[in-house]
């Protein structure tokens, strides 16, 4: 009798294979001591494509609409049917008498697995591994505490609630916007939340106008006070002159004793965060690289929301705290002593605890770790070790200024207790670039005693201007996206803002490669399409409010408090409403999505921009009638075609430089100018201009044109004629001009 293993990858299903002493593997399986292990690709089985129930969904129409499934079709991914036959195969065997559930521990994880178990149509019992890590001490210690797959329906039912709410919304919003507008809109219930974000950071950048404004600068033993804001410079240089005659005396010193405490342990989005800003990696690469890690075993599992561990493994951290203190660049941290304690905190861990290295990191060779990889794995061992470093403690002083009755400030900082920003400080210098917010925290040492006069004090106006709002770039926008809609949440809510970790980042690419989005160097920005596309589409698609309230209802649903059939029959209402609200778009909203056309030039009859089209180059203004035919006779004729740079030439400079034209009665190619002849009627003439030949001697510098002419001047004496009389005084100058 065996078990059949299934995990979600390959690579899972080797490392487990690994740890259960299996070694022989054939025929998309590895078989031995009592297992079979397997896996899928992924998402074996999906929902079917709305074509699937009716043929007529094959065109997107708005009588169609709504369109909902009862019940929902499922069917295995073409391109991964091979396998899905492999596990059905493997399910169907004799000796096979129960299965383990092995993909990854969490919603889609346990969908993966469900769908491919129903499609299969079995009836086997199975369990199910939950484990964090692919440590084969994991994986062992996970097998001997395997748990009743049932116990895990309510997760189940959450992953359907959400993939089938997710197709509905999707499905229907975006064929109802793309058939009203003409142009293919996704509309999704995570990323066009995250569009609007976007968008709206744009709109206020694009409205921000800048306000200037001054600084009075007094310059003390090389530290500098300033004063207040200044709108009026002639206000500035007032409070300047009544400081300059003046003393400036100390009214005030005021010192402050701080603590930073260590920062908690990374979860998925501010790995993703933090490596952005850092290494300016994107969401999806470092969830790859992470991913790649715990496949290696050097990480423990990506995909949480969870920054603490858990008590049970107070132990295992200590370990793995003091092998990332062996690491370069930490191995440099002297009077290290870890406090794993402040790491540890059941009730803020969820299905999974904070990404951390594993014990395999004894024996890993870090440096040969690709450089995405190893960077990730050095910032999550940077995180442990700074988690259990002691707090940053520093002083901050303020000290205050008197001048001329005016009041200025000058700030400073004493670190008395480097800490865990030590440990942080040592590896952002074995960094090759350095951060952005390098330096953020330094601050220099103020020395001021209350009643210290100064004389003779320098004294300087500065000019400054208000900053816009900064655009946003992943680090900042994962951050609003963990944030979005928490205002509006209940204190108790388990799950807000827009999306999970896992998911956050397929987002983001999702925007990009729809054309909604464009990265531009480390920022996104919406496009045109994605600013018209938020735009149109109304505030319940738009708010992150529907997100962060179904992810509140999906836990609801995994956790066993809520009935998944309400939660469905509230989505199927929704995309009924919006289809009867959206029934048509008038004209004007309707060119939202024109694409931008490119002035090619001036029209030379009415000066109104002329535009490039499919099949010409005409005037905007369609009474004037002005048009440059491609298929021009004149052009088909020379095999040519009318080209943008040609066109703009003609329209500029009334004449174009053509190469190569075809002469069909010389049956030859020759080179010649085209001039515009437009003489006002409906078809634009043009005429031919030939450069005329330049003499041979032209273009020679004036060595050239000596030598030819003493040459000229040798033959022509030569060939002087016989009769003609020389004398003694005859020169070969006018011999020369007597021709």
């Amino acid at each position: 009798m065996k078990r059949l293993v299934i995990c979600e990858k390959p690579s899972a299903a080797k490392s487990i294979a690994s740890a259960l002493g299996v070694t022989s593997g054939a025929d998309g399986c590895f078989d031995g001591n009592g297992y079979l292990i397997t896996w899928c690709i992924g998402h074996l089985v999906g929902l079917a494509d709305a074509a699937a129930y009716d043929p007529k969904y094959k065109k997107w129409r708005y009588d169609d609409l709504p369109i909902l499934p009862a019940p929902f079709r499922y069917e295995v991914a073409p391109e991964k049917a091979a396998q899905f036959h492999v596990l059905k195969k493997l399910m169907e065997c004799e000796d096979v008498t129960e299965l383990v559930n092995a993909c990854d521990a969490g919603r889609e994880g346990e969908l993966i697995f469900r769908l491919v178990y129903e499609m299969a149509g079995c009836n086997k019992p199975f369990s199910r591994l939950w484990i964090s890590s692919m440590e084969d001490s994991a994986i062992r210690e996970g097998f001997q505490s395997l748990r009743p797959g049932r116990e895990y329906d309510s997760l189940y039912q959450s992953a359907l609630c959400r993939q089938k709410a997710d197709w509905l919304i999707g499905i229907n919003a975006t064929r109802l916007f793309s058939v009203l507008y003409h142009r293919t809109l996704n509309v999704g219930r995570v990323q066009t939340p995250t569009l609007a974000m976007l968008a709206e950071r744009e709109k206020n950048i694009s409205l921000f106008r800048k306000e200037k404004y001054h600084h009075v600068r007094l310059t003390l033993d090389g530290v500098e006070a300033v004063s207040e804001k200044f709108a009026d410079k002639e206000k500035a240089e007032a409070v300047k002159n009544a400081c300059v005659q003046s003393a400036v005396i100390c009214a005030s010193v005021v010192r402050e004793q701080k603590k930073d405490n260590p920062p908690k342990l990374y979860d998925l989005t501010t790995l993703q965060r933090e490596a952005n800003r850092i290494f300016g990696y994107t969401a999806k690469q470092v969830l790859e690289y992470a991913q790649s890690l715990y496949e290696k075993k050097l990480l423990t599992y990506p995909r949480t929301d969870s920054r603490c561990l858990t008590s049970d493994m107070a132990e295992t951290a200590s370990c793995v705290v003091h092998l990332a203190a062996k690491v370069p660049p930490f191995d440099a941290c002297s009077d290290f002593f870890p406090d794993v304690l402040c790491m540890i905190s059941d009730k803020d861990v969820s299905d999974h605890h904070a990404i951390i290295p594993t014990m395999e990191l004894e024996k890993a060779d870090v440096s040969a770790l690709p450089v995405g990889e190893r960077n990730t794995l050095l910032l999550v061992c940077c995180k442990l070790l700074c988690a259990a470093a002691e707090p940053h403690v520093y002083e901050t002083v303020t000290a205050s200024f008197d001048c001329g009755g005016h009041t200025f400030a000058a700030k400073g900082k004493t670190v008395i207790a480097e800490g865990w920003r030590g440990i942080d400080r040592i590896f952002r210098a074995s960094l090759k670039e350095k951060p952005e917010d390098e330096g953020a925290d330094s601050g220099m040492e103020l020395s001021f005693m209350e009643g210290q006069t100064f004389e003779n004090v320098p004294v300087s106006v500065t000019e400054h201007f208000t900053s816009p709002p900064k655009a946003y770039t992943e680090d900042t926008l994962l951050a609003a996206m963990e944030r979005a809609g928490a205002e509006e949440m209940p204190e108790d809510a388990e799950r807000k803002g827009l999306g999970t970790p896992a998911t956050r980042a397929s987002i983001i690419e999702k925007l990009v490669s729809g054309g909604f989005v464009e990265r531009k160097g480390k920022s996104l920005v919406p496009t045109h399409a994605g600013m018209n596309l938020v735009a149109v589409l109304p505030e319940v698609l738009t708010s992150p409010m529907l997100t962060a309230e179904w992810e509140q209802q999906l836990n609801d649903i995994a956790k066993g408090r809520a009935p998944a059939d309400s939660f469905m029959d509230g989505i199927s209402a929704m995309a009924c409403s919006l289809v009867q609200t959206y029934t048509h778009i008038c004209e004007e909203g309707q060119k939202r999505f024109a694409p931008e056309k490119e002035v090619i030039g001036a029209c030379p009859r009415c000066g109104r921009p002329v535009y490039e089209g499919r099949k010409n180059f005409a005037c905007s203004d369609r009474a004037c009638g002005f048009v440059l035919w491609k298929n021009d006779r004149f052009w088909t004729s020379r095999k040519k075609e009318l080209t943008r740079k040609m066109a703009a030439d003609l329209l500029k400079k009334g004449r174009t430089s053509v190469k190569g034209m075809w002469s069909e009665k010389r049956q030859d190619t020759y080179d010649a100018a085209v001039l515009l002849d437009d003489t006002g009627g409906k078809y634009i003439n043009f005429k031919l201009e030939f450069e005329k030949k330049k003499p041979a001697i032209a273009g020679r510098n004036c060595k050239e044109v000596q030598t030819i002419c003493r040459i000229m001047s040798t033959i022509r004496i030569i060939l002087l004629p016989p009769l003609l009389p020389i004398s003694a005084n005859t020169t070969r100058a006018s011999l020369w001009a007597s021709g």
